[in-house]
């Protein structure tokens, strides 16, 4: 191991604050999740309906995002950031305060938060090849993986805690609150925008950013990724459920991204004196969730594969921010991390709903079974994806990203 990455990104200016602003951001938008769930369960009565305006949030999401990125790009983040985000904290605002006897408004409120979502993600992930260069670069991806994996282990534990000591209305209110603050100070780190340079790159439609020989299958790779993992986490809620204990569902969740945590920064601090190709690390999640099939004997015995499985999940997910904004002209950065996050949403939403049916017609092991083979697809998917040099090593014409004028 070598910590002089994580000390060399310590005394960037810069990063500190960036990736403090951008965690603080994206806490109340996660947190909302299980208030807004109960708020809708109390309205109307049963979980169905829950699940309808999670699903139009959802839907929301996979719009706006890609649209507030490409602005982004054009306009400046400062001013997409500041006004998406008070955009999305009014309409929380409204959904928390809307009366219970108008529950049928709220799958069109949670739709239009969800389309106002700040690109808090896509913006700081294009910042990155910016602040940082060389062997901090690739620390600080899998440092930012690796903040996201604690983001969804305690984001929504605190909605949760509210709701129990508070209520729903409290929890959705206490997340406009809490983003209306966090993602201003977030905007104001931003660069103010400046006029478009040709040498940052040609302007790209989005056809063209898509369907290139290198992102198109990046961006595949993590749908396919984030369906596993989708998957894997209502798996542990039926293992629980299996298990008369749901508790253990929430055990589970925390040691799989305790696992991830360790991965991210282990990773983070290698000397990366060797070519790092990212599928390798995609055939390691998938080894890692094969492993999990066997294991689904005991809560103890599945804990001991998750964690195990947990170490190779951020720093695949590290690795592919980094290739993809090494893949991308910088005028268009923020735009593909934002198609990136849409496929998340897609993938995500197609792995919950595909693994209750695998659940109920062959049981809770076979969900980890499904996770192998798309995480393989999406290894397979990388197989000619150009790897990480070191930066000691002189990169040849073949891994260059395809010049501008070919794009």
């Amino acid at each position: 191991m070598d910590l002089s990455a994580y000390r060399a990104l310590w005394q960037t200016r810069g990063v500190f604050a960036l990736l403090t602003s951008a965690v603080l951001a994206r806490i109340p938008v996660i947190a909302s999740m299980v208030p807004v769930a109960f708020l809708a369960k109390d309205a109307a009565g049963n979980f169905g309906w829950a699940g309808v305006v999670a699903g139009a949030y959802s839907v929301g999401m996979a719009v706006g995002g890609p649209l507030w990125s490409r602005l982004a790009d054009r306009r400046g983040g400062k001013r997409v950031l500041i006004a998406t985000g008070m955009a999305w904290s009014v309409a929380m605002a409204v959904l928390a305060l809307l009366p219970s006897d108008q529950y049928r408004l709220m799958p069109v409120i949670s739709g239009l938060a969800g389309a106002f979502v700040s690109p808090v993600t896509a913006i700081l992930r294009a910042s990155w090849p910016r602040v940082v260069q060389g062997s901090r670069l690739r620390a600080v991806y899998a440092l930012d993986a690796t903040a996201q994996e604690v983001l969804f282990a305690i984001g929504p534990m605190l909605g949760a805690l509210v709701v129990s000591f508070a209520s729903p209305r409290a929890g959705v209110l206490g997340a406009a609150v809490g983003a209306a603050i966090t993602v201003w100070w977030f905007g104001l780190l931003q660069s103010p925008a400046v006029p478009h340079d040709e040498s940052r790159g040609a302007r790209l439609t989005a056809p063209q950013l898509l369907w290139h020989r290198y992102r198109f299958p990046m961006i595949l790779s993590f749908a396919f990724c984030v369906t596993a993992f989708a998957s894997v986490s209502l798996g542990i809620v039926a293992f629980a459920d299996a298990h008369g204990n749901r508790l253990i569902a929430g055990v589970l969740e925390t040691v799989w991204a305790i696992g991830s945590l360790a991965g991210g920064v282990l990773v983070g601090a290698l000397p990366g004196r060797r070519r790092s190709y990212v599928w390798r690390r995609a055939v390691l999640v998938s080894a890692g969730m094969l492993l999990c099939v066997f294991a689904t004997s005991s809560p103890v015995s599945l804990g001991i594969a998750l964690l195990l499985s947990g170490l190779a999940l951020a720093p695949t997910v590290g690795a592919l921010y980094e290739r993809l904004g090494a893949m991308t002209p910088s005028s268009v950065k923020t735009e593909v991390f934002g198609w990136m996050g849409s496929a998340g949403m897609a993938g995500g939403a197609v792995g919950s709903a595909v693994a209750g049916l695998v659940v109920e017609a062959f049981g809770v092991r076979y969900v980890w079974v499904m996770a192998a083979l798309l995480t393989l697809a999406a290894a397979v998917s990388l197989l000619h994806i150009p790897p990480h040099l070191p930066v000691d090593e002189p990169e040849s014409l073949d891994l260059q990203p395809v010049p501008q004028e070919a794009l």
